[in-house]
């Protein structure tokens, strides 16, 4: 019998609506059922792509005698942590906290009914002892013995977490000093200290790619030298991950991280939002070396986003899961007779050197193709033509493609989430700007108007499409995100009606999502549901910081449309961060580009034309901009444009202001004298 998860929305919370365990969605009446009963709450977080999730399910949500024990002495809540972020982050915390290391998935907190707040909690915990970790059922019996027998212990628990709750958002709201420029020398060399220059990336094993760093460090690179030592380690790193077992060599794509030092074993999972910013990495670090490794990456997203990931309507669902058959890359994996059988005999000696089919099995008995050369050695090893090695790459991946269709899927998290989506839309739009590729923006301007239609309800933003039957409320990450995606796309096209619901966002972010106290933004709205903590965030994760994100967006906007106090709120963001900035700008790469926004007003370019010759202008000038450059195309028969924009007009066929910060020089009316200003 069905559990109260069966009619949620959420494919994770689905996936438990059979488990013996009386889950409840989190709620209003499950909270106010707990504190009846006087019983602690069971919050169990995951998501439906999480492999340990599906581990722990097994294990345990699935037995009966377990479930027994957490039916008898808890109330137990099921949380999709895609859905509500904001209470998973509240709680992360708080394992943070408990546990003195970070969390991850699943998140096992044990809650106090009377005020929800966390008195001890985990992550993943084993059916058997193991691991150095008791049996999930022992813990229950002990957490539900203390609970009942020593109240007073439990209170002083929740009493001391609350307080360091507490702490933590008066710490990070004493900023004592600006952010100081200094601040980007050492984002510099604590890039450097931790830089894997053996294998590339940043840090030990397990290897997140973390974009958010990846695209600080790219924007440096940019203005030095290619023998600069951060140069040199973000381009050798991005083709240390782009020929990694972490891309999927057959369908494109990249998967969640990397198990291993060399980029070779991934977490099989995908998700949408790790493969947006990634297009949006590589499409720039293409841009500064112009290596086709990443190129082809590039187009390896997309090509994959087509064809597994798109919806009816032009969004793109979550993610793909890291099992398929209850087996965690099972979907992924070959032998060396199975690729024989598919390919050409005369080209497998190269393929199968290139990605390790003539060496031992990297996975549990099979091969998970990892680039165990570069291109350029292959050539030279085997005496082929750059073009025919290409081509005939082409085709094996094809045929390899179209075997691995007739196999089992992985499941498909079918959300449509606001945040994520803008992600996307922001990798195809930068995309489109530098490889001018209309295809890629006509992709993300139909995903962005399906986001408007299916997102975007009575005037409020909502986190997942309204097509899934539960409306909830977004935060800030998806108005952010959406905004920044819009600035993108407004670059390579202009559109009249995006830059008017630029401008609604930009407004409900000051109005509902701002700290007017001490600057910056807050993860949820204002009306949000009260919960034990109203997260503030600094740091970027997995995603970017929604804070920093929102005052960049917000930044750029004014800058654009003359609005001053949207660039007034991006300064007071920045001040609300500035000692983390100041002492760790690392992990706070996505603050540290506002920081250089901010102490060198970006190089904007506002062109006025006639529709065909702006087209002409937009293909030379385009390709040319570095990241800090922004270029804006707006015809003449633009309508209901602010003023700052309308007042520039001419009767040439076109005219370009540059502008800094809100300073603009005088209009250039021929190309070429607009093309000599960009080179110097």
């Amino acid at each position: 019998m069905s559990n109260a998860l069966a009619s949620e929305s959420s494919p994770y919370l689905r996936q438990h609506a059979d488990n013996p365990v009386n889950w409840l969605p989190w709620s209003q009446q499950a909270l106010d059922l707990a504190r009846e009963q006087n019983k602690p709450i069971l919050l169990s977080i995951g998501y439906s792509a999480c492999h340990w999730c599906h581990v722990m399910a097994h294990e345990s949500f699935e037995d009966e005698a377990t479930a027994a024990l957490m039916n008898q002495h808890f109330i137990n809540i099921k949380v999709d942590r895609e859905e509500r972020p904001d209470i998973d982050r509240i709680y992360q915390t708080a394992h943070h906290l408990i546990a003195q290391r970070p969390g991850g998935w699943p998140l096992t907190m044990f809650l106090s009914p009377q005020d929800c707040v966390p008195f001890f909690g985990g992550t993943y915990f084993p059916k058997q002892p193991k691991y150095g970790m008791l049996a999930f059922s022992d813990l229950l019996q002990r957490i539900a013995a203390i609970y009942q027998q020593e109240p007073d212990k439990i209170r002083q628990q929740g009493e001391a977490i609350q307080q360091a709750l507490i702490d933590i958002e008066m710490r990070e709201n004493q900023n004592l000093q600006d952010a100081g420029i200094s601040a980007l020398d050492t984002f510099d060399s604590q890039l450097i200290k931790v830089h894997d220059a053996e294998f590339g990336g940043f840090g030990q094993a397990p290897k997140f790619p973390q974009p958010a760093i990846l695209l600080q460090a790219l924007g440096r690179a940019f203005h030095k030298s290619s023998d600069d030592p951060v140069y040199r380690a973000i381009d050798f790193s991005l083709q240390q991950i782009a020929r990694g077992g972490i891309q999927d060599h057959v369908g494109g794509g990249f998967f969640r991280y990397s198990v291993d030092e060399k980029w070779m074993i991934p977490h099989f999972e995908k998700m949408l939002y790790d493969n947006g910013q990634l297009l949006e990495v590589f499409a720039k670090a293409w841009r500064l070396t112009g290596n086709r490794l990443f190129a082809d990456a590039v187009d390896g997203i997309v090509n994959w986003l087509e064809r597994e990931m798109v919806t009816d309507s032009g969004t793109f669902y979550a993610a793909l899961d890291a099992d398929s058959e209850g087996i965690e890359g099972k979907f992924y994996l070959w032998t060396p007779a199975q690729v024989k059988q598919i390919i050409d005999s005369k080209f497998y000696p190269a393929f199968a050197r290139q990605y390790g089919l003539d060496q031992a099995a990297n996975f549990e008995g099979k091969w998970h193709l990892h680039a165990y050369c570069s291109e350029a050695e292959l050539l030279d090893e085997f005496r082929l033509e750059a073009a025919q090695y290409r081509s005939q790459k082409d085709e094996v991946c094809q045929l390899l493609l179209t075997e691995r269709a007739t196999r089992i899927r992985p499941g498909l998290d079918d959300k449509i989430l606001t945040s994520w989506n803008a992600l996307v839309i922001r990798g195809l739009a930068n995309a489109a700007r530098i490889f001018m590729r209309p295809d890629y923006h006509d992709l993300a301007q139909r995903c962005l108007q399906a986001l408007k239609n299916e997102c975007w309800h009575e005037d409020r933003l909502l986190a997942l499409s309204k097509n899934a039957g539960k409306q909830l409320p977004a935060y800030l990450d998806d108005y952010a995100h959406l905004l920044q995606a819009i600035l993108d796309c407004l670059q390579y096209r202009w559109n009249d009606e995006d830059l008017a619901f630029a401008v609604q966002l930009a407004d409900q972010l000051l109005d509902r999502f701002a700290d007017p106290d001490h600057g910056g933004f807050f993860f949820t709205a204002a009306d949000h549901e009260k919960l034990i903590q109203r997260p503030k965030s600094w740091q970027d994760e997995a995603m970017p910081s929604g804070n920093a994100v929102a005052a960049l967006a917000l930044h750029r906007l004014g800058l654009l449309i003359g609005q001053q106090a949207y660039t007034r709120s991006a300064e007071k963001a920045l001040q609300s961060v500035a000692d983390n900035v100041n002492q760790t700008p690392f992990h706070a790469a996505s603050f540290c580009a506002l920081l250089e926004a901010l102490n060198s007003p970006p190089f904007q370019i506002i062109l006025r034309g006639e529709t065909v010759p702006l087209a002409q202008w937009r293909e030379e000038i385009l390709p040319r901009l570095k990241p800090d450059q922004s270029a804006y195309f707006i015809p003449n028969a633009a309508q209901d444009l602010p003023a700052e924009i309308a007042q520039k007009t001419s009767d040439r066929p076109v005219s370009a202001w540059i502008c800094e910060g809100f300073v603009c020089r005088q209009p250039l009316h021929e190309l070429d004298a607009l093309l000599q200003s960009l080179d110097e």
